[in-house]
């Protein structure tokens, strides 16, 4: 990473008229002869059941695996921003504070789930950087307020990743590859399973000597250091399935990961972030009647984070989430029903006494999803009691008509909060006792469009939230803004034909503060996100092209960080049944940019690797 090379900003705004043509032009190279139709995917997070994509009035998307095996080094953030209505920052590279926003909501406004447990640090948003792509299934996004199904933090939404299943006889998968700025990462696992059991378990390691996670010497906090900043990441995953007999489950999964990063702090600090994560859980999935399947689900996550001053401890925070779920799914004469109770204990345990507290939610919740005729119909209430904030209920509303077979269009309106983190309360210096919980009330519309394949849809939002929460530089001290309007349009298309398969989304988002009518910071007003892969025979070649509006660094408006795009590109090459060689170039023009103002991003970079899939 070239440091003093000034910023090449690709583009310094990007508007509809300009990437409009190019959204139609792509459409149009997919409008016939498609193949696998969409709706066939099914989606649990929506709804709390499983769901056909096509039934579902939630905005909506899954990652497969075959995408994560695309993604090659990049980050799971990374991914997650290549996805419609996401934005990511980050304070450096791997391993570095990250953040992702969905729909322009903090990143504090996202409850992340793993196999349905919660997960994340109680000193703010969930971080990304330690979650370990090769072990995960797929990822399953779901847009627009969510607190009538999950509860306090999802205002933007919901983000479910789910760790990797068996099935078939047993078979070994490993991956090893290396790249630019030292990177390596390899990955060793066993899965399989019959009617009666499934399994897997994984194991990875990752490395990378990095670069300065600070790139400006004039950063005004006096910060910089031009060493590289590494990241080492160690994770394990597994999971256990048992069916004793027709229609009844219990098993477990884990993931659990240990990684340090370093970071700058000071011209000859050697100082690093210890971090170990981890969530566990156990359930027990049984078809009562054959109307009614009961499951009752427990689990624990962590976080436990150390900062390193030339390797002696600093501050220490340990984060725990206990949580205990019975959910009740009742097929009636028309529709399901939802009935469902949950329990969650939040501690956090630090080096400040100060910092050093708990609570707890009891929750109740109920829904109904059903059809009649061309109408769907989707119904969810929840009732909160936290043990420091009181009782809290949430509700959504949801209506779709089946205009034709390729045709449909919804609206929905729900309502949504969060309280206040710890480290918004209670961080020693930076914090404030009087914070109040941020509420929302979303509307939003859509119209979609999907025939063999192919699929064009367009989701406008208005969420409104009181009370939203923001730490401004350069006291970083938290405060209620009085309102704050998130509102937006996502066109999206995706679809095949032939080799080809392909997609583009075009985001154009307002978030502002009411009160003083300026942009929230790192938020983008526009994107553009293009993919487009070739497949043919035994080789796959395809690639990413993501383009970002300007945006402002500080919530006065006053630093203004330009615009970027950058390009990515892959290819695969199987060499058999089993062996596949596979590349990656991401930043392949070498853009000069930046998330976070004063903090490194990577250049232009490579990755090199093979992988094996025992068939």
């Amino acid at each position: 990473m070239k440091h003093q090379k000034p910023l090449r900003h690709a583009t310094a705004g990007i508007t509809l008229q300009c990437i409009a043509p190019l959204a139609a032009a792509l459409a149009s190279c997919f409008a016939s002869g498609a193949q696998a139709a969409d709706s066939d995917t099914i989606f649990v997070t929506a709804t709390r059941q499983e769901a056909r994509s096509n039934e579902l009035l939630s905005d909506v998307t899954v990652i497969s695996r075959e995408q994560i095996e695309q993604a090659g080094q990049t980050s799971i953030e990374q991914l997650l921003a290549q996805q419609p209505g996401i934005e990511f920052w980050a304070n450096g590279g791997p391993g570095s504070s990250s953040s992702v926003s969905i729909r322009g909501a903090n990143s504090d406004h996202t409850v992340v789930l793993i196999d349905g447990q919660r997960f994340g640090s109680l000193m703010g948003g969930p971080d990304f950087s330690r979650l370990p792509l090769a072990q995960i299934e797929r990822i399953e996004i779901l847009r627009g307020p969510a607190s009538s199904l999950y509860g306090a933090d999802a205002i933007g939404g919901v983000i479910q990743i789910f760790t990797r299943r068996g099935e078939g006889p047993a078979r070994i998968n490993a991956s090893t590859g290396y790249g630019s700025y030292g990177t390596s990462d390899s990955t060793l696992g066993v899965s399989g399973g019959n009617e009666t059991v499934s399994y897997s378990l994984q194991a990875g390691h990752y490395e990378t000597k990095g670069f300065s996670t600070v790139r400006n010497p004039q950063a005004p906090w006096g910060i910089y250091n031009a060493d590289r900043d590494g990241f080492r990441n160690q994770s394990t995953s597994g999971s256990l399935a048992i069916r004793p007999a027709a229609g009844h489950e219990v098993g477990a999964s884990f993931l659990l990961a240990n990684g340090k990063s370093h970071y700058d702090d000071g011209a000859t600090n050697d100082k690093a972030a210890q971090q170990d994560i981890g969530s566990v859980s156990l359930y027990s999935r049984n078809r009562l009647t054959s109307d009614w399947t009961s499951t009752l689900r427990v689990g624990r996550s962590f976080d436990d984070s150390t900062n390193l001053n030339n390797g002696i401890a600093a501050d220490v925070f340990h984060t725990r989430q206990d949580q205990a779920s019975w959910q009740n799914d009742i097929q009636l004469p028309l529709g399901r029903a939802l009935i469902a109770t949950e329990y969650l204990k939040e501690e956090l345990s630090a080096t400040s006494a100060a910092l050093s507290r708990e609570r707890s939610v009891k929750s109740l919740l109920t829904g109904w999803n059903g059809s009649i005729g061309d109408n769907r119909l989707q119904f969810n209430l929840r009732h909160d009691d936290n043990s420091q904030f009181g009782g809290k209920t949430t509700g959504s509303a949801a209506y779709g008509y089946q205009f034709s077979p390729e045709l449909r269009a919804g609206m929905s309106y729900g309502t949504a909060f969060k309280a206040p983190s710890f480290s918004h309360l209670y961080y020693p210096g930076y914090s404030n006792p009087n914070l109040k919980p941020e509420n929302s009330r979303n509307a939003e519309g859509s119209v979609t469009w999907e025939k063999q394949g192919q699929r064009l849809s367009a989701t406008y939002f208005h969420n409104k939230v009181e009370d939203l929460i923001i730490s401004p530089p350069p006291t970083y001290l938290p405060s209620n803004v009085g309102k704050a309007t998130l509102s937006g349009t996502s066109l999206a298309y995706r679809g095949s034909h032939g080799d080809f398969s392909g997609g583009v989304t075009i985001d154009l988002q307002r978030a502002r503060d009411d009160d003083t009518g300026r942009r929230l910071a790192h938020r983008a007003d526009e994107q553009l996100k293009v993919h487009l892969a070739w497949t043919h025979g035994v080789t796959k070649l395809g690639g990413e092209w993501q383009a970002v509006g300007d945006r402002f660094n500080d919530a006065t408006n006053r630093q203004r960080q330009g615009g970027y795009a950058l390009l990515n590109l892959f290819v695969e090459q199987r060499l058999d049944r089993e062996w596949t060689l596979f590349a990656r170039a991401n930043n392949i023009f070498d853009r000069d940019y930046e998330i976070v103002r004063d903090y490194g991003v990577p250049g232009a970079s490579v990755f090199v690797g093979v992988r094996y899939q025992q068939k």
